[in-house]
């Protein structure tokens, strides 16, 4: 049996050490279809994060929603979601046939979280239809809970520049989430992925080079983010803000960085951190007042260091 894991994958396994047991994991979780349980989850959310690659293969993150059950599976290899993006989505022009797309279910109130990456295979006003080419939970570590529930919302401007001003500064100052777009085109188990990434508020730090320093914290050890970006180091980030509903896009440089460069590079890590992912941003694109879900305070993981409950 081929691996579900490209060689950018494998990589990492294996710098990492455990590129046996992440095979023995990947064969046994990632599969072509969405078991019952998928299915079901992605019918029950209120809003599904997406990733896509433009032309210029830039990976690009944005979130989708609707009235529960919007996202649909009529049969285990196809999930229809019957909403889009925007019009001044950086996505919307990339969700047509043909492309590879991630997405990610997220139930916030219990830091349930299912993956599925597959192609679109038909698109129109109402929606598009993605046919499964990899399926997988993912583990509950660091998301911080939250209970969540329809709200309405002025959609307010989308803004845009390139590089770091006073209003994203003050955004990721009080981020306590994040999801990394990024993509690999292996042959061999190549695709487009989205994931969430935690941490206490704050937790991505800006260095005075202005990169955008991220901790990587243990996880499921299947290394997909890190393994496409050591093949393609291009990505995209989206940060919510859960009070307001804004939306920020960003396009970044990814380069992952390993214990024994941090001396090199005059770098802590935080308390956790296995090795860390440093950002060089590029242009983003911040849409004021969309997300139509009002949040409550956060339940903070138990399985960060220092945000124990």
């Amino acid at each position: 049996m081929s691996s579900p894991f490209h060689a950018g994958e494998q990589w990492v396994q294996s710098r990492a050490g455990v590129r046996e047991k992440a095979e023995q994991i990947g064969s046994r979780m990632i599969r072509s279809f969405m078991p019952d349980q998928h299915c079901e989850f992605f019918a029950q959310l209120p809003a599904l994060l997406v990733a896509a690659v433009d032309r210029e293969g830039q990976p690009h993150a944005s979130v989708l929603w609707g009235t529960t059950g919007f996202a649909w599976s009529p049969h285990p290899e196809l999930l229809c979601v019957g909403a889009n993006a925007q019009a001044d989505d950086p996505i919307a022009p990339l969700l047509h046939p043909s492309a590879m797309v991630g997405l990610l279910g997220l139930e916030w109130p219990t830091r349930r979280r299912n993956r599925m990456n597959g192609r679109i295979v038909v698109s129109d006003a109402q929606g598009f239809s993605v046919a499964v080419v990899q399926s997988f939970g993912n583990c509950p570590k660091y998301i911080q809970a939250r209970d969540c529930r329809p709200a309405v919302r002025q959609p307010g401007p989308m803004l845009q520049g390139d590089g770091l001003d006073d209003e994203l500064w003050a955004l990721l100052q009080k981020a306590d989430t994040l999801f990394i777009a990024s993509h690999s085109a292996d042959p061999q188990g190549g695709g487009v992925d989205i994931s969430h990434r935690g941490g206490p508020a704050g937790f991505v730090e800006i260095g005075r080079d202005g990169r955008h320093w991220l901790p990587d914290y243990r996880g499921n050890r299947l290394f997909n983010t890190l393994g496409n970006l050591v093949r393609e180091p291009r990505c995209g980030l989206l940060f919510v803000d859960f009070a307001s509903g804004d939306l920020l896009q960003m396009q970044a440089l990814a380069d992952v960085v390993w214990p024994e460069q941090y001396a090199a590079l005059g770098i802590t890590a935080p308390p956790g951190a296995e090795r860390m992912l440093a950002l060089t941003p590029g242009r983003w694109v911040l849409r004021r007042s969309r997300l139509p879900l009002a949040f409550a305070a956060p339940d903070n993981s138990p399985f960060l260091p220092g945000l124990g409950v």
